[in-house]
């Protein structure tokens, strides 16, 4: 460990796994996130980052938002709330180092936004079940962070602004102490482990599967859209710490947008391998990148079927058209917030490859206009294209007449708005929740006992086949659902 700025310590360089070690210790806390690059060599998996401990906190649910930590004069509307929440800690931001430039978090909010938070971007009916009591969104107001990055093998336990009150001081080299600490105790706290209680049950069989892939398909061939994405949802009881649960997914999930996020009475666990909105500065310019995904096919242990499958997938006329009608969405969603002119398609059906499946993905990119900020960006892209179909909000309303039960986390997004501008965020595919987590104390360690909830949908077009769209949903649950499947 090396002390060479009063706004940062380095410590000893901590890899993908050490780093969730690390979070071990923060796991039970409300409000503690991780964001996990996910042991891959994906372009994007560069670094991991340990927030807890906000200094103020902003969530939205049923048309209320509740703020603590800071005083903002709230509207209720969610993005309006979460810029003046942004602000408010804006204050008393200090920059780091020219240093730690390069570094993806230097103060600011993160947290997630859910699915239904676009019932209050577009007017939708209210036809599916709400069951899951998941606020629409919720940020914190993050003081530190630490950060590891894998490109330079370095740890940084970072502060992001300055006071010389004698108890901010205090809570500094209190939080120092707290990870030199655990840097030197061997192991991790330990949880109750994770078990089903119950099988996983969908919020529709087959049948009724194919009956909404038949009324998708209704609604193209008479015009109402061109694509509709359309998810199934499982669901189990279990027993045990959630944390638990996260760590046996991720020894069998490489995302690059991975996350746990501890909301007190429900968790959070992202296996996210897409990228939903990206903001870099880039010549003294607010650069925005989406990358959505269109496009997968199962993995296979073979060698040769597994490229027959990425040739399958690349060569697909299908699949290249579904990708291409989600690219144009994004460039319109996208061009409400950009400079003029400045959109532009970098990369089209690029081939991805994760652990379980195939990915055809495209990049969109563009320069964010002077007089627009990250949150209008937000707003006017969510939720994302990808994962509600074309056109959008027609889609949507589908997706509310078809699908049972509202999405809560599934095709929202996990991210962070830092006080330089820079943003990234996931769309929460791969994505489960648990809920009535209500940890007790027994014999010095946590029980619970609640249910836990996985989706898993695709995009309809109308050279769509129902059985093989059916089969598609599962391919992509293929090392969630069965790692945690109870033992027989």
């Amino acid at each position: 460990m090396s002390n060479t700025d009063p706004q940062y310590v380095e410590f000893g360089y901590r890899d993908p796994a050490a780093v969730r070690q690390l979070f071990s210790y923060f796991a039970e806390e409300e409000w503690s996130l991780l964001l996990d690059s996910g042991k891959t060599i994906h372009q994007a998996a560069k670094f991991d980052l340990i927030l807890a401990r906000p200094k103020a906190t902003l969530s939205f649910s049923d048309n209320q938002s509740n703020v603590t930590g800071v005083n903002i004069e709230v509207t209720h509307k969610p993005f309006e709330d979460l810029r003046s929440f942004y602000n408010a800690g804006l204050k008393d931001y200090q920059e780091l180092p020219l240093e730690l430039s390069h570094l993806p978090f230097h103060g600011g909010v993160a947290g997630y936004s859910s699915y239904d938070l676009g019932r209050y971007v577009e007017l939708l009916p209210e036809l599916a079940e709400k069951d899951i009591h998941l606020p629409e969104m919720a940020y914190g107001l993050y003081e530190w962070a630490f950060i590891s990055d894998h490109a330079q093998k370095k740890s940084y336990l970072l502060r992001f602004s300055l006071s010389d009150k004698p108890s901010q001081q205090s809570y500094w080299q209190d939080i120092v102490s707290e990870f030199e600490d655990y840097y030197q105790r061997a192991g991790a706290p330990k949880y109750p482990s994770f078990e089903l209680t119950s099988q996983w049950q969908s919020n529709m069989d087959e049948q009724g599967y194919k009956d909404r892939f038949k009324k998708v398909h209704d609604y193209i061939h008479a015009g109402d859209c061109y694509q509709t994405n359309l998810a199934q949802r499982f669901s189990a009881e279990y027993k045990g710490h959630p944390w638990n649960a996260y760590l046996q997914l991720t020894e069998h999930n490489q995302a690059p947008f991975s996350a746990y996020m501890n909301l007190g009475e429900q968790q959070i666990l992202s296996l996210s391998p897409e990228r939903f909105i990206q903001i870099e500065k880039r010549d003294g310019k607010s650069h925005v990148i989406t990358q959505p995904i269109k496009g997968t096919r199962p993995r296979s242990k073979d060698p040769v079927e597994d490229k027959a499958l990425s040739d399958e997938l690349l060569n697909s006329e299908k699949d290249r058209a579904e990708n291409l009608m989600i690219v144009d969405l994004l460039r319109n969603d996208i061009g409400r917030t950009a400079k003029y002119g400045s959109v532009n398609v970098s990369k089209l059906f690029e081939l991805q490859s994760f652990i379980s499946v195939h990915h055809l993905v495209s990049t969109i990119e563009a320069d964010l206009a002077k007089d627009k900020d990250g949150f209008d960006l937000l707003e006017n892209c969510f939720p994302g294209g990808s994962i509600t179909g074309a056109p959008k909000i027609r889609a949507m309303e589908i997706i509310e007449e078809l699908e049972p039960h509202r999405r809560s986390i599934y095709c929202g997004s996990v991210l962070y708005y830092d006080f330089r501008g820079f943003l990234d965020s996931s769309i929460t595919i791969r994505t489960l929740v648990t809920e009535n987590f209500s940890p007790s104390s027994a014999e010095g360690s946590l029980s619970a006992k609640g249910s836990i909830y996985a989706w898993g949908g695709g995009g309809l077009v109308a050279d769509s086949e129902a059985e093989s769209e059916y089969q598609e949903t599962y391919h992509k649950l293929s090392r969630i659902l069965p790692v945690l499947a109870p033992d027989d």
